[in-house]
């Protein structure tokens, strides 16, 4: 009913308050996902271009072999801290002027960003550049993944939001592809090359999503529920009077009421600290999802897959047993990419939950192989052959490189895509945006700490530890495999309004056996429906 009102009209079916899925639906999301090469391109072609000959002598001088430790740390980590304020931001403007605004204006930052890199020639200008392109690029992680939870069908939001991982592993994949093909150039475009295929991103990215609709719960935020109707619409492939979008649209609205009553906004600075209000011991409340989506993405991190992106490529060749340590980054970067799409079943398949805690033990058995193969028989043990380090057993080595691919396996097809799902099904919609912002900032904060002190451990002039680096990040998986069977719930094949009605209900190790019973716009009484049918019908 066009013009009219939500029609509350009897109780609402909890299983038919969305549309059938849809193949524009999926075009939609997978186009939002393109943001993920912002993220993968932007984290991997560092590792190359800091292995450049030409860039090492741009920066550290003529006679320099490599890159001070201290340097190395600057350039890599500098990206991760503009990520980590543009997230911040991010979750102010996305509710200020939208999700869709925010991701174009982060695609603007992030090409400003790039025209800065490419046009350096020594440290102020790679660095400042790489700074401003972390700020868009913390605009763009952050909301997309809020954007794509906000608009992907209930029951394939996982698989669409673990498309976000896929493309950030198809942007690692072409950065190590660009590396290669450019490593052996003898002029600036060693460098130059790899940052400026950069303008490529921003330009799809920021074109395409003038073609793309709002947010429907951003304009039911907004009090417009008739522009929510008309996304819904598009959306989900159905008549603006359809039952589906009329459903959807009620129940949308009628949680966003109740969450409105449950935590009244009186000014900026409340809307903040509605992020960390309730009790830590309470699953459902606001503190207890800030604390759960910050610190799945400081395990995220924790796993260590980023040494191996941002450092494998002169940590490779440090072992004197790898020919091509470029080619090996590639191989790395191949196995990320293929293993990857395994999560678009399994996320709906198996579940959040059991993707996260089997993962990690996964990955933690992985690093700890790699780290007792490395101080026994491996890399650890190696010898002199002139000026060069050589390992005494090569096939040690061989080992330990299958054991981190596989350990990229674990990575690709669980933590990878899961941690993105679940921050951006958790928050209710009134600190949504916040929460999310939140969740990615701490991604990005522990990305840029573990970028900055990586090479005081593995460089030969600071803490050399080699393979012994990877005790500390099997304990660090260890973590996140006794966080994930006690803290993380399962949120599969639930509608955002009906996490939080698990979350109320259930304790993270039961909420598996959760099944929705009724909907906010069941419960509603009289005066909801009139207030409702009243949103629902204002032009």
């Amino acid at each position: 009913m066009p013009g009219g009102g939500v029609g509350l009209v009897g109780p609402v079916d909890v299983n038919r308050i969305e549309a059938p899925v849809t193949l524009k639906a999926y075009l939609i999301c997978a186009f939002a996902a393109f943001g993920g090469i912002f993220f993968g391109y932007d984290s991997g072609y560092i590792n190359g271009v800091t292995g450049s000959t030409i860039f090492i002598h741009i920066i550290e001088g003529p006679t320099a072999t490599e890159l001070t430790g201290s340097h190395n740390s600057l350039i890599t980590s500098i990206l991760s801290a503009g990520t980590f304020f543009g997230a911040l931001i991010a979750g102010d403007c996305a509710d200020w002027y939208g999700r869709r605004p925010t991701i174009i204006a982060g695609c603007a930052i992030y090409t400003a960003g790039v025209a800065l890199q490419a046009a350096s020639h020594g440290l102020g200008l790679i660095v400042a550049g790489r700074l401003v392109a972390g700020v868009g690029v913390g605009f763009v992680s952050a909301i997309i993944i809020l954007y794509m939870s906000e608009v992907s069908p209930r029951k394939v939001r996982g698989a669409v939001v673990s498309g976000y991982q896929f493309c950030i592993t198809i942007g690692l994949l072409l950065a190590s592809c660009v590396d290669y093909a450019t490593e052996n150039r003898v002029d600036t475009g060693s460098y130059r090359i790899p940052i400026s295929i950069q303008f490529a991103w921003g330009i799809i990215l920021g074109t395409g999503l003038f073609l793309l609709p709002e947010s429907p719960r951003y304009f039911i935020k907004r009090d417009e529920p008739e522009k929510a109707r008309v996304v819904l619409s598009r959306l989900r492939g159905q008549p603006v009077d359809s039952e589906y979008v009329e459903s959807e649209l009620a129940e949308i609205i009628a949680n966003a009421e109740y969450e409105r009553k449950a935590t009244p906004m009186t000014g900026y600075i409340s809307s903040w600290m509605h992020c960390f209000s309730g009790s830590l011991w309470t699953g459902s409340s606001n503190l207890r999802r800030t604390i759960l989506g910050t610190s799945l993405q400081m395990m995220q991190q924790w796993t260590g897959v980023n040494f191996i992106f941002y450092f494998s490529t002169p940590f490779l060749k440090s072992t004197g047993a790898i020919s091509n340590s470029f080619l090996i980054s590639i191989i790395f970067a191949l196995v990320n990419v293929l293993s990857t799409p395994i999560s678009f079943w399994a996320v709906e398949r198996l579940g959040r939950r059991p993707l996260l805690v089997w993962g990690a033990f996964g990955m933690l058995v992985c690093q700890f192989l790699v780290a007792a193969i490395g101080v026994t028989v491996g890399f650890n043990k190696a010898h002199l052959e002139g000026d060069a380090t050589i390992a005494n057993n090569i096939p040690a080595v061989n080992a330990q490189i299958a054991f981190i691919a596989i350990f990229i396996f674990f990575f690709a097809s669980t933590w990878g895509p899961g941690a993105w799902v679940v921050i951006g099904e958790i928050f209710p919609l009134p600190i949504r945006s916040r929460g999310v912002a939140l969740s990615t900032a701490s991604n990005w904060l522990w990305n840029t700490i573990i970028a900055v002190i990586t090479p005081y451990m593995v460089n030969t002039d600071a803490g050399n530890l080699r393979s012994s680096v990877f005790f500390i990040w099997g304990s660090l998986c260890t973590c996140a495999w006794i966080y994930a069977y006690f803290l993380v719930p399962e949120t599969k094949g639930l509608s955002l309004e009906q996490v939080d009605y698990m979350l109320q209900e259930t304790t993270p190790r039961t909420s598996a056996k959760w099944r929705p019973r009724t909907a906010y716009s069941m419960e509603v009484g009289e005066d909801g429906k009139e207030e409702i049918e009243h949103k629902g019908s204002r032009a």
